[in-house]
């Protein structure tokens, strides 16, 4: 059955967007490179909304018109047509109705952007920097089946391999949306390899995801910054210890710090660094949205609280298991190779579920 008042919510945008688009034409738009930005980004989240409105208005015609050859013809092949049409409409069209209703709650507003990702090695000493790297290899698989692109500005080594910390960014479409879902806590249960008893231990790495700031998000100032350069202490070859070219930035009022030091050139680390800095202030501005979803969707617990154990990785069973929705996975080799996709795809589910009810909408 069709949900007519569904259609005209949709079709009510129909106006905005249409000014969207002249505004987006204007000499005045393109002249003012912060309002452009905005309207582009306000014109991304309409069209999908649109675009669903008119396939489903089609739906609702279509019906309408198997309906009405239904009742008027008496030709008997054109009524088992419609018969059919009309089956396999009724059939699809809740489905439509449901995309359509999650596409008019709003969504994160940081989901379409590009991701910072920092790994910790925790307890479990060099066998946490072990699983770090482990970690780090899952999303470098990941992404590259994703066709993102990554880029290494921070890494410390641990002793025994792995690391003690790595920072990457990640880029490409919508990857803050798919990325933000392995903030928290990850366990990894398994025999170390510097373990000569074979006895199983638990150790943990914390991974924490931060939408990318872009450069009208955050007001920085280079007068706000202290500029300290130093020797690379990373891979880079015989020359990474000789010249200064390693760049640590601290943020006075915040007294945040960042470093970058994966480019042989200061200046591009300057420039890596300087992004970094942005989007750790636009964070922290990011968390209180994250704090104020947290209380309503209990299942995402990872977005409001990164100190939350989140997953485990239970290497003699071959079992990795995410406790934010009871989801486990009898492969361990295959997801740890970055095969995570249907991981998050059931968190997904479980958080547009939380999202309709939030909206009222079940």
């Amino acid at each position: 059955m069709a949900d007519n008042k569904l259609l005209e919510k949709v079709l009510s945008l129909q106006d905005k967007f249409q000014s969207l688009q002249a505004q987006l034409s204007s000499p005045e738009a393109m002249s003012d490179m912060k309002k452009y930005v905005q309207l582009n980004e306000d014109y991304k989240e309409l069209e999908p909304i649109i675009a669903a409105g008119k396939e489903y208005e089609k739906m609702v015609n279509d019906l309408a018109s198997a309906k009405d050859i239904l009742v008027n013809e008496k030709d008997e092949d054109l009524r088992e047509m419609a018969r059919e049409e009309g089956s396999d409409l009724e059939e699809r069209m809740p489905k439509k109705e449901q995309e359509i209703k999650l596409l008019l709650i709003p969504a994160d507003p940081d989901d379409a952007k590009n991701a910072i990702v920092e790994i910790r090695g925790g307890t479990g000493g060099d066998e946490a920097a072990i699983f770090a790297g482990d970690l780090f290899r899952m999303y470098q698989h990941f992404a590259e089946s994703k066709g993102w692109k990554l880029e290494v500005t921070d890494q410390t080594p641990g002793t025994s391999g792995g690391f003690k910390q790595i920072v990457f960014k990640l880029s490409g479409d919508g990857v803050y949306g798919v990325m933000k879902y392995e903030s928290g806590v990850h366990r990894v249960q398994r025999v170390p390899q510097t373990e000569t008893q074979g006895r199983i231990q638990t150790s943990a790495a914390s991974v924490a995801v931060f939408p990318e700031a872009g450069e009208f998000d955050v007001d920085l100032s280079w007068d706000d910054i202290r500029l300290d350069l130093f020797c690379s202490s990373g891979p880079g070859g015989q020359g990474v210890n000789t010249t200064y070219s390693a760049v640590r930035l601290t943020h006075i009022p915040s007294g945040l710090v960042v470093q970058c030091q994966e480019e042989r050139s200061q200046l591009k680390n300057k420039d890596r660094a300087f992004e970094e800095l942005r989007t750790r202030l636009y964070n922290l501005e990011h968390q209180k949205y994250l704090d104020g979803i947290a209380a309503k969707r209990k299942t995402m617990v990872s977005t409001g609280d990164r100190s939350a154990k989140i997953r485990t990785y239970n290497y003699p069973q071959g079992r990795v298991t995410d406790h934010r929705i009871n989801w486990s996975m009898y492969n361990l080799p295959s997801f740890m190779d970055g095969n995570i996709q249907e991981c998050i795809d059931q968190l997904q589910i479980a958080e547009n579920a939380e999202r309709l009810k939030e909206a009222g909408e079940n």
